[in-house]
């Protein structure tokens, strides 16, 4: 079975070709036959691809565009044209999985694209805006080149986190909001997904018996609380500004704040929108960057500002990772994934070294090295830390794999 899977950000749109030969998926990933990856914002008019395959065919180019869906059509065609190409035509494909960020309370599971169902993310866009757009588009662009007899399968990133109590969904405001559909839906489910069950694989445990802190770190980042492979808490909530400090978006905040903004400062809710989500986090305390890699040079090089935001990234993420730990009642295992995650051995060390009244202990050598898919605990840790690469494309392929063997 061949599995197309389109993930769609607000500026980048990520493909991957996926071949599954058995009745069960690998649970490790194994390298797609062919990946692309399309971005655009960074000059007027245009977006660059690229594309390559497992044979080392190289695509790079750059496309015009005039909307984000210009896009999509040139990235699937770079399957069966030029120097990356991997199919003879477009009908080998055979499954088409998408990202989707927001759910909503509609979607508890992964679910086949129907009419129904596009017309149910259209009216969520509103609540992910930047996400769920692109990916609208990328459904019915991949209904315009594969046809409606190739099976479209939507992977909610919400979906994963349904299964939080209702005491952890539920906001302590009007019962109102929550007949509206405001509560706390998280975000990252398939990395959050993805990373706790790798964890268990990578121990020898089985998911059933494991309580696992899931540590999303990236532009945008969250936790998850995951005990016997569910998720019981989570940082993100009906939005996902809500939660940890993040690369240019706030988190959470004192409310208050926004009231003082609306009745004193003139502020409009588009202006809200646009502090809250562009102008602060990382970049907005120190005035340099929402990229960490920048705020630790500039850190390194004296820079106070960059200090304060490193400083309050690290107190936030701890404060919040105790949250997670109540809830579960115990850990087993804290995983560290995406960008910063994965590549920061100064955020792992600062923040284990918060959390060595649980016993944990870091191996530094490990931990410097910054391993991928790896325990980078000492070995009399009293809890597992771990490095995990996120795939959360991989994890759609298997969502889609699923799904089509369940008889849809």
């Amino acid at each position: 079975m061949k599995i197309l899977v389109l993930n769609g950000g607000s500026s980048t749109l990520k493909a991957l070709l996926c071949e599954f030969t058995g009745p069960r998926p690998p649970e490790s990933p194994q390298p797609p036959l062919w990946e692309a990856h399309a971005e655009w914002g960074w000059r007027p008019g245009l977006a660059e691809l690229r594309a390559k395959n497992a044979c080392g065919g190289i695509d790079e180019r750059e496309i015009p565009i005039d909307a984000s869906s210009a896009v999509i059509e040139p990235l699937l065609a770079a399957l069966w044209e030029g120097p990356a190409r991997v199919l003879q035509s477009r009908g080998e494909i055979e499954v088409v999985g998408h990202r989707v960020v927001h759910g909503g309370h509609a979607f508890t599971e992964t679910t086949r694209v129907t009419a129904e169902v596009r017309a149910a993310i259209a009216r969520l866009v509103e609540f992910a805006p930047e996400h769920n757009r692109l990916e609208l588009e990328a459904i019915l662009a991949a209904e315009a080149v594969f046809g409606e007899a190739v099976p479209q399968v939507a992977v909610f990133d919400t979906a994963f986190h349904t299964s939080m109590p209702e005491k952890a969904a539920v906001y302590p405001g009007p019962r109102e909001w929550l007949d509206a559909g405001i509560r706390r839906y998280g975000f990252h489910g398939i990395s959050h997904q993805y990373t706790s069950r790798r964890a268990a694989e990578i121990l020898g445990r089985d998911p059933a018996s494991l309580r696992v802190i899931t540590c999303h770190l990236g532009n945008g980042c969250s936790l998850a609380a995951v005990r016997g492979g569910r998720s019981v808490d989570t940082t993100m909530g009906f939005t996902p500004i809500e939660g940890l400090m993040m690369g240019t978006r706030s988190g959470s905040i004192d409310p208050g704040i926004l009231i003082y903004l609306v009745r004193h400062r003139g502020f409009r809710a588009d202006q809200l929108d646009h502090t809250l989500n562009k102008e602060s986090g990382l970049k907005g305390v120190s005035g340099i960057s929402g990229d960490m890699r920048e705020i630790q040079a500039a850190m390194e090089a004296g820079n106070p500002r960059a200090r304060l935001a490193f400083e309050v990234f690290v107190h936030r993420l701890c404060r919040e990772i105790g949250g997670m730990l109540a809830s579960l009642g115990g850990l087993d295992a804290l995983v560290f994934t995406a960008g910063i995650g994965e590549n920061s051995p100064l955020v792992r060390e600062q923040v284990c070294r918060q959390l060595e009244f649980l016993g944990l202990k870091l191996d530094p050598q490990k931990n410097v090295a910054s391993p991928r898919d790896e325990d980078i605990a000492a070995p009399d840790s009293g809890v597992r830390v771990l490095v995990i690469h996120t795939e959360e494309d991989w994890e759609i392929a298997r969502e889609c794999h699923r799904l089509a063997l369940a008889g849809w």
